[in-house]
């Protein structure tokens, strides 16, 4: 629907997680008989969680204990762990710094070259831990680093950039030919990131695997503020994934949708899935686990940006193992752990046995969904009444 703003200037209304609900079915699924396992390809991953490519989020040793968990966390290699030694010691400066200084901190570490000796070696560390093995660079270094990380063994590669489309005009570097790319990778890429339905289809067109969806949405990420750019993620979700079903019944080829960012809790993950995702990309709920490099912290892939940094370093704190997030049993009461149970949980009220059935649930627009009969939650700043 849209209205008009003023003379001549109309505008489209949109919706973001707070603003809708599911709508139960009329028949119930035992959570146990649900399958929420989608693919990648041919790789078929048990859960559809990813972990951002941050670097307060994963590192090696998080990439090695969630992908054995069944899910996929994607190492940054433009971050700290393909410019250090030891990025430990570069992250325990962004931890301990003075919030003040933050912005500093990061375009200090950050200004160190990326060195790809690194690359290869952070893939090998992953793969000795016998689980698939994800990367991401920003396009600029795509073509550079992707031969590199195929070549150690990585299985899937990511190519992330705040906005991405198949064209990109600049008088002043060389563009990545994302035809030719996703052609001579030879394993399967992802793409990202999109909100609308003809760049979605676009992207989709290249023979990329999978299609990231998100613009700002992120808990450390100011993109939105500092640019004034983004969709809210249920409608961004829904046309991108409009694009696959058009293109699927195009081709008979399915490419899944990945909604990036922007959920806190089981039931932000739940309504992604509703809108057409195949799985989510999550960040600030997996900085809370012990086994996550930010020890309770967590910023932005945009933060160190020299001249226009476009996040935060944001305190999430330790909340639990990633199995627990995961897995449970969840010891926290705002929805934030067990997120595979709550996901299984959820499809078996809307009656739904797997991810593509979820797609089809019934969505309503709910603004009052999350404060309806809430008072006292809100009032003890407990359960749902905690801010995000």
């Amino acid at each position: 629907m849209s209205y008009f703003i003023g003379r001549n200037r109309e505008a489209r209304q949109t919706y973001g997680y707070d603003e809708v609900a599911l709508v139960p079915g009329n028949i119930a699924v035992d959570p146990d008989d649900t399958d929420t396992s989608f693919n990648i390809a041919d790789i078929k991953f048990k859960i559809p969680f990813l972990a951002s490519a941050m670097d307060g989020v994963v590192n090696t040793r998080f990439a090695a204990a969630m992908n054995r968990l069944g899910g996929l966390a994607v190492l940054n290699l433009d971050g700290l762990s393909t410019r250090y030694e030891n990025p430990d010691e570069a992250v325990n400066e962004i931890v301990n710094c003075d919030p003040a200084k933050a912005t500093e901190v990061f375009q200090k570490l950050y200004k160190a070259p990326v060195n790809k000796k690194l690359i290869s070696r952070r893939v090998e560390e992953i793969k000795k831990a016998k689980v698939p093995c994800a990367v991401s660079s920003i396009p600029q270094n795509a073509a550079e680093f992707g031969p590199i990380a195929r070549e150690a063994g990585a299985d899937i590669f990511a190519v992330q950039a705040t906005v991405l489309t198949i064209k990109y005009e600049s008088t002043k570097q060389k563009t990545l030919d994302i035809h030719k790319f996703v052609k001579d990778m030879k394993i399967p890429v992802l793409l990202g990131n999109c909100v609308t339905y003809r760049v979605a289809l676009e992207l989709i067109e290249t023979g990329a695997a999978g299609l990231l969806v998100g613009v700002g949405p992120g808990a450390a990420c100011t993109t939105r503020g500092v640019l004034g750019i983004g969709v809210p993620q249920v409608t961004s979700t829904v046309d991108c994934a409009a694009a696959r079903d058009f293109y699927y019944k195009k081709t008979g080829k399915y490419v899944p949708i990945i909604t990036d960012g922007g959920m806190h809790t089981g039931g932000d993950v739940c309504k992604s899935i509703a809108s057409g995702a195949d799985a989510v990309m999550i960040g600030s709920p997996f900085a809370k686990a012990t086994e996550a490099p930010g020890k309770g912290f967590h910023w932005g892939m945009a933060t160190p940006h020299a001249n226009l940094p476009r996040g935060t370093r944001v305190h999430v704190g330790v909340t639990g193992s990633i199995e627990e997030i995961l897995f449970g049993p969840a010891r926290v009461d705002d929805g934030s752990q067990n997120l595979v149970g709550a996901l299984k949980t959820s499809m078996g009220a809307l009656g739904c046995h797997n991810i593509r059935e979820m797609q089809l649930t019934q969505i309503i627009i709910a603004p009052s969904i999350k404060s309806e009969g809430k008072l006292l939650q809100r009032a003890q700043v407990v359960g749902m009444g905690k801010q995000k």
